[in-house]
């Protein structure tokens, strides 16, 4: 498995403030906006993303991380034989992503996912 991203996650109910400052002040292009999740990144030597989310979408609460793998499926076998409990999921989402929440060492909300 190799980590492909992570996404730090901040949740938000006003977007015009994720809006004025990474959009216009650090200059960071709109890469998504699904109503409940607006993403701001840009491209160059590294993939840079942080998106601002009022709910983790599906219902689900916010994550405090989202890290993209390449093969969720040994992803989750590594967390399941790990004994880390699956907190919500695999699932195949609408937006066109699978995915699975667990919790890290710390109690954070992590998102474990790939693009479809």
């Amino acid at each position: 498995m190799k980590v492909k991203r992570i996404v730090a996650n901040i949740e938000t109910q006003d977007f015009s403030k994720a809006a004025y400052f990474y959009g216009e002040v650090l200059g960071l292009d709109q890469r998504m906006d699904m109503g409940f999740i607006a993403t701001y990144g840009s491209t160059g030597k590294m993939d840079t993303q942080i998106s601002f989310l009022s709910e983790g979408g599906s219902g689900t609460s916010v994550p405090d991380l989202s890290i993209e793998v390449d093969d969720l499926e040994n992803a989750l076998s590594r967390f399941k034989e790990a004994e880390i409990p699956i907190e919500y999921g695999p699932v195949e989402e609408p937006w066109g992503v699978r995915r699975f929440y667990v919790r890290d060492s710390f109690g954070k909300l992590v998102n474990i996912l790939t693009h479809l």
